[in-house]
């Protein structure tokens, strides 16, 4: 540095940014997620903004945060805003650095577990809150935001019981949105439904004996049978997708194997064999014909094949995305008079938003990260600071015209 010269000043960090970090850094990951950690940052959280804040216990050690903004008329049916906090386990061999460190880079890219799936929303909504809030805005309706466990397994302890709780009855949602996935392109996607998740273990029972000999019926056979019928039918759907450039991801069927057990030792044929298969089936397939097809496939498989359920969802609820929806219409004329291109898709995965649905509440998946790479679950997930903070905007815009919709 040239002599007298004065340092190079160092950009001070968005306040927002500050607090999306430090949420990052709880480690509400799974086997065991630190939720007392993420309840007590949330309920000082809402100190710091001024709002009330609760919690309900859905399940043993597991609470759902709730953090409200009363309306101007609390009769009318309220907005909720929804967030899960836990986060999915990480491979911190495959991490540029600590995933649990939040580091910002010089080009403002956040690095950690959650920085989309879905801590940012989180934020974003609280930011949003406290921009209106500081503007001195009130909104006709009572705006929720509310924060739940165990998402990331599957919400059984976490949104699929408090959907069902008296207090959730209490909060009279008329309207929720939850989270969505990161657009590469300049649009923005957003969910107004999702496909239903089936896991199923398939068993095949078979003649057992030594493996020098040509066994017949051996549970191996109908193994390869079983396997086969599912990947073809996998095949079909992965050719339907690519065959028609209208088709996205949720719009179509997805199979894949991602279970085998079976074998006591290599000169024993075994005699039971499993396949785990994970299904996820679009909402304009008929559930039950479906079952049929993998009966028929248990069948054609050989005698002893058998199927059972590790998770069998039947919700094939959706949103309305029709110009003649007031919901619908209200939150695309905001996005629309931003400049924003909006990509309604059938979401390829599962999310709480499927509770919210099944009960006859409208719920739109949507989180505001476009020019951004899809990288929930994977390896080095990372948001850029400026996608997160136009986010905060984006949702600032957005809540008032939700939050006093006529009735």
């Amino acid at each position: 540095m040239p002599e007298g010269a004065l340092p190079k000043k160092q950009k001070c960090e968005d306040h927002a940014v500050t607090k999306f970090r430090e949420y990052i850094r709880i480690k509400t990951v799974h086997p065991t997620p630190d939720y007392d950690g993420a309840i007590s940052f949330l309920r000082n959280y809402a100190e710091e903004i001024g709002l009330p804040f609760r919690t309900v216990e859905v399940h043993p050690a597991r609470l759902v945060a709730i953090i409200t903004w009363e309306g101007l008329d609390p009769s009318l049916p309220s907005i909720m805003l929804n967030s899960h906090t836990d986060v999915v386990p990480v491979f911190k061999e495959h991490w540029k650095v600590d995933p649990f460190v939040a580091e910002k880079m010089e080009n403002g890219d956040i690095y950690g577990r959650g920085t989309q799936d879905m801590k940012s929303n989180g934020i974003i909504y609280l930011e949003a809150i406290r921009k209106l809030k500081t503007e001195g805005q009130r909104f006709n309706r009572t705006i929720h935001l509310t924060f739940v466990p165990d998402e990331e397994i599957g919400g059984k302890l976490g949104m699929e019981k408090f959907v069902v709780h008296e207090e959730f009855n209490k909060l009279n949602i008329g309207f929720a949105f939850d989270e969505g996935l990161a657009n590469p392109t300049s649009a923005f996607t957003v969910f107004y439904g999702e496909r239903a998740p089936w896991w199923i273990r398939v068993k095949c029972s078979g003649n057992p004996g030594h493996g020098s000999r040509f066994i017949q019926g051996t549970a191996a056979e109908k193994f390869r049978r079983i396997i086969n019928s599912f990947l073809d039918f996998r095949a079909q759907e992965e050719k339907k997708l690519n065959g028609n450039a209208c088709l996205k991801l949720g719009d179509v069927t997805t199979v894949n194997l991602t279970n085998i057990q079976g074998g006591v030792q290599f000169n024993v044929v075994p005699m039971d064999m499993y396949a785990g298969f994970d299904i996820r089936i679009a909402p304009t397939v008929d559930l039950q014909e479906f079952e049929n097809k993998v009966k028929n496939w248990c069948t054609q498989a050989g005698d002893d094949v058998t199927y059972e359920f590790h998770q069998k969802c039947t919700i094939q609820d959706t949103t309305s995305i029709n110009e003649t929806d007031p919901w619908w219409k209200t939150f695309s004329t905001v996005c629309e008079n931003m400049g924003m291109t909006l990509e309604p898709e059938i979401f390829p995965a599962a999310t709480d938003s499927r509770f919210i649905r099944e009960i006859g509440i409208p719920a739109l998946g949507f989180s505001p990260m476009n020019n951004t790479p899809i990288l929930l679950h994977d390896h080095n997930e990372f948001l850029n600071e400026d996608i997160f903070l136009k986010g905060i905007d984006i949702y600032a815009a957005i809540i008032p015209a939700i939050a006093n919709r006529s009735a």
